[in-house]
């Protein structure tokens, strides 16, 4: 065998050796997410697994390309600040609240980790954000029926429905 042969048989070896410990190797910037529920995760599955489904859209598989770090305080809310503060330790990337309750604990726990609300009746009155249009800080997501919106959505409602006389919100 010429010396040639074997140098390029040895490159050969050499590039795949790389290629096997560089893709066995989990990427340091792997996201992950941290969701603080406080009623047990079974209860809330229905919305857990939507979330799930959209991850896996964005072509992210849990545990593959993404972590989510799952806590729940199974009912007993005062148990919220400490999961949060764990979450904060974890070095997660976002905090994912479920509500009012979750999202306080984790804005006593972290004012640089970005937080975003699954939903929140009034994220203003509640001090989580400084009003709907510049929330400031670290806090987002989403608003229900805050006051500030109650009227847009009535306008809204009215432009959609023109003969609308009565409305109920629930």
């Amino acid at each position: 065998m010429r010396k040639a042969d074997v140098l390029s048989i040895l490159f050969v070896v050499v590039l795949l050796a790389v290629a096997v410990i560089a893709e066995a190797q989990q990427p340091a910037n792997t996201p992950r997410i941290g969701f603080l529920a406080a009623i047990p995760l079974s209860a809330i599955s229905a919305r857990t697994e939507p979330f799930r489904q959209g991850l896996r859209e964005l072509g992210y598989v849990e545990g593959k390309n993404i972590v989510i770090e799952w806590r729940s305080a199974e009912g007993k809310f005062d148990h919220l600040p400490a999961l949060a503060t764990e979450l904060v330790r974890l070095k997660v990337d976002v905090i994912l609240s479920a509500a009012s309750p979750t999202t306080r604990s984790a804005k006593e726990a972290t004012s640089t980790i970005p937080i975003v609300m699954g939903q929140d009746t009034d994220p203003v009155g509640n001090g989580f954000v400084a009003s709907l249009a510049r929330p400031g800080g670290n806090i987002t997501g989403l608003a229900t029926l805050a006051p500030e919106i109650s009227g847009k959505q009535l306008e809204l409602l009215k432009e959609t429905v023109p003969k609308l006389s009565r409305v109920t919100f629930r």
